[in-house]
């Protein structure tokens, strides 16, 4: 926005806390702020992406070259946040050998190859729920540490190993109670609801 420096007071405005907690937050990637003055933008965006691990180059490995594989692999949105798709493994011969969207697609046996290549990367399991279990101790004992997992199913990995679950069918049925506590409020003011 072209904003040079930013006040603690002005953060906390535009994330919903107090400006204490704003500072004391900050105050963990160092002393950037200058009393009066506030955070110079520039050096706080790196500094917060610095930590957060995004100033680097991420490797990606997509598990299941489907359709949301293909939709995930064609996201900009993670070269933007310094990521990149380094491959996909699938087990179907009509994709393996390819690429995708320019990401080569490989099969199952070269997954210790991939991880070796690219030591760090992001796993993001596209894989159906039947499988997604298997694929991923594939991953582990070649080494993935990090694991996105869009499958509908609880992963089991072993202690060190992070999992984060996107569960799609979860969020809609969050967004669809408070869509449904914003139609009462409407209809209990006495405003009619518009259909969707």
């Amino acid at each position: 926005m072209g904003v040079k420096t930013v006040s603690s007071n002005r953060l906390a405005e535009l994330s919903g806390v107090n400006a204490a907690k704003v500072r004391k937050d900050l105050s963990y990637l160092g002393s950037y702020g200058v009393r009066g003055v506030g955070y110079e933008v520039g050096y706080l965006i790196f500094q917060t992406s610095r930590e957060l691990g995004l100033t680097g180059d991420r490797g990606i490995v997509i598990a299941g070259a489907g359709h949301l594989g293909q939709a995930l692999a064609n996201y900009p949105g993670f070269a933007q946040k310094g990521c990149r798709i380094c491959a996909m493994v699938d087990i179907d011969p009509q994709k393996v050998g390819g690429e995708l969207g320019g990401v080569p697609v490989v099969g199952p046996d070269r997954v210790s190859e991939v991880m070796s290549r690219n030591p760090g990367a992001i796993v993001v399991v596209a894989t159906p729920a039947t499988v997604a279990q298997e694929v991923v101790d594939r991953f582990v004992r070649a080494g993935a540490h990090s694991i996105l997992n869009f499958a509908p199913v609880v992963l089991n990995v072993p202690e060190g190993v992070a999992v984060r679950q996107v569960d799609m069918a979860l969020e809609l049925q969050v967004l669809s109670f408070y869509a449904e506590q914003g139609e009462r409020s409407a209809l209990a003011k006495g405003v009619e609801s518009v259909p969707s």
